[in-house]
């Protein structure tokens, strides 16, 4: 698993994309827009997102947030940066 510590400010975006691995954002603080397979939900403290593996899914910060996001099977790459 990757696991993995973000904040953001509001109206930070991440671009729709898909990997094969299974993804859940956990929101510790602010609300977020996660947008599954076209279908948008608001997901905010103590809430999960879970997108399944090769799922087409994008995130907007609609506040300022910090999340948990956990990878399964581990990633070896984010954003092109290696781990």
């Amino acid at each position: 698993m990757t696991f993995g510590d973000y904040t953001a400010h509001a109206g930070a975006r991440i671009h729709e994309h898909s990997h094969p691995n299974d993804e859940v954002w956990i929101v510790m603080d602010g609300q977020l827009e996660v947008t599954i397979a076209g279908e948008a939900s608001l997901v905010g403290p103590g809430c999960a997102a879970v997108i399944p593996p090769n799922t087409a899914h994008a995130v907007k910060a609609l506040t300022d947030v910090r999340a948990i996001v956990v990878d399964h099977p581990r990633r070896h790459s984010i954003g092109g940066v290696d781990l």
